[in-house]
């Protein structure tokens, strides 16, 4: 799909369907829709005054062939309350619509930008919205596609606007919603498609089309650095772990500058090990490497963004499977670090491998280090679906992140971190045990990521919950969300 900026009056757009956002007070305001129900010759009222469209967000109504118009149909878009509208509303809205013009069979279609905030910001999450709601996530089917395609969207604004400010809003969003679809696809793969290996190859190809530059640590580095926490997770499997460390491009104007490193967890499939997990709903362990999908996604946006501070990526990607050879209850293995680990549970493996990587970042000379893992079901039942958790010892990037959410629509919430949660995984028999006992799991699992930043500056995602929808929504498909992406861009860029 090709999305374009478009100066001029909307009502002179020929296209198959242009899309025009109402909010609710819009309906008691007699001149805030004057322009366009005269365009339509009184339909957009006479609509109105039938009740048959309230404004509701994400409510729609279209109305076919309205006089006055070039475009074929009008989709009015529900809102919702103005007072209530924050920028990533702005985004939902134009993937609701997009939706709704693919199902009518809408070749090109034109979304009305209402000004509500900045011409860059609008033109940009007009762009991200579309393209998240034109992936689709069934990648594997064989049937032909139900709808056909939209080839073109244009966007417009109703108030005149700098072109060039619109257009570099349209830039930074395609490049950030292409990230977040390319993050969508990796955690969509079924774990025989998508081993550590061809993850490899996939980011490799991501990193040489962005302008990355790419390194990868093979089993015998990793056994020569005494990574043996992360080795341990991948023993149960034939496939071989890997440790993929990303950079955004030097910029040798700058100097030296110190680097924020991601980290994302990158299990490939969990079953759990030894300590394998219950049947139902284990076909969705293939989303257990959405931390590193998250990861991937954006420092392909940030480094064709050429952002100024140096950028560090690190994934350590796994299988996590039961065998003669895997990791057992009880075993203790020497962390990178040179902590010691106890075992306990074979399924609490993501923090064994984020333990070994978050280190290694640190000696690549990471000033701040922010990681994200599907890590924990009790995040899940803390927080549900509504929120991702958030931890660490970077109050000012927490705040930082947390005010991000109206923009980026991806929650966070902030969870504490007190020191005597840190009692629970003290260990009899060595540094740290990798689990407590079964309350304040999610508090206690960062507990256990802190041994291994120590005075590093530091923030942790727990996106368990986050990383698939299973319902869908009027803007998306179900499946991958891509969760994370848009948050670390907008904290870096």
């Amino acid at each position: 799909m090709r999305i374009e900026f478009q100066s001029g009056d909307y009502g002179e757009t020929a296209c198959d369907l242009l899309a025009y956002p109402v909010f609710d007070e819009d309906l008691s305001d007699s001149g805030s829709l004057e322009s366009l129900d005269r365009m339509t010759r009184g339909a957009v009222r006479t609509v109105f005054s039938s009740g048959e469209f309230k404004a509701g967000l994400h409510q729609t109504c279209r109305i076919y062939k309205p006089g006055g118009l070039k475009s074929r149909y009008l989709l009015l878009v529900g809102a919702g309350k103005k007072s209530r509208f924050e920028p990533a509303k702005a985004r939902d809205i134009a993937g609701t619509a997009l939706r709704i013009a693919i199902a009518a069979a809408a070749r090109t279609m034109a979304f009305v930008c209402r000004g509500h905030y900045s011409a860059l910001l609008e033109a940009r999450l007009a762009a991200e919205g579309a393209l998240y709601a034109n992936y689709d996530s069934g990648i594997y089917k064989t049937r032909e596609k139900e709808y056909g395609e939209v080839h073109t969207l244009w966007l417009l604004f109703e108030r005149g606007t700098p072109p060039r400010n619109a257009r570099e809003g349209l830039r930074r969003g395609i490049l950030v919603g292409e990230a977040t679809n390319f993050a969508r696809t990796l955690v969509n793969e079924p774990s025989n498609i998508l081993t550590p290996s061809r993850f490899v190859e996939r980011a490799a190809a991501a990193a040489a089309s962005s302008g990355l530059s790419m390194r990868v640590l093979e089993r015998d580095d990793m056994e020569k650095l005494g990574m043996n926490a992360l080795l341990a997770v991948s023993r149960g499997s034939e496939e071989a772990p890997k440790l993929i460390i990303l950079e955004t491009p030097k910029d040798s104007k700058k100097g030296i500058r110190r680097a924020t490193a991601l980290v994302g967890k990158g299990v490939t499939f969990d079953s759990g090990g030894i300590s394998i997990k219950p049947s139902d709903k284990m076909e969705e362990m293939k989303a257990d490497m959405a931390g590193g999908a998250a990861v991937l996604g954006a420092m392909t946006a940030l480094a064709q963004m050429r952002v100024p501070r140096p950028v560090i990526g690190l994934i350590p990607l796994v299988e996590n499977l039961p065998s003669g050879r895997a990791a057992k209850p009880g075993d203790v293995v020497k962390s990178y670090l040179g902590k010691t680990v106890e075992i306990i549970n074979t399924d609490a493996e993501g923090r064994l491998i984020l333990a070994d990587a978050l280190s290694y970042a640190r000696t690549l000379g990471a000033a701040r280090i922010l990681d994200i893992a599907t890590l924990t079901g009790s995040c899940i039942v803390a927080l549900g679906h509504i929120n991702a958790g958030m931890m660490g010892t970077d109050q000012t990037t927490i705040n930082r992140l947390r005010s991000s959410c109206r923009i980026t629509g991806e929650g966070l919430w902030q969870l504490p971190l007190d020191e005597e949660y840190g009692k629970a995984i003290l260990s009899e028999i060595a540094d740290v045990k990798n689990v407590g006992d079964r309350w304040a799991g999610a508090i206690t699992a960062a507990k256990f990521l802190q041994e291994f930043v120590e005075e590093t500056p530091w923030v942790h995602l727990d996106i368990a919950g986050m990383d698939l929808d299973t319902d869908g929504r009027p803007f998306a498909c179900k499946g991958a969300t891509g969760f994370g992406v848009r948050t670390l861009v907008q904290l870096l860029e």
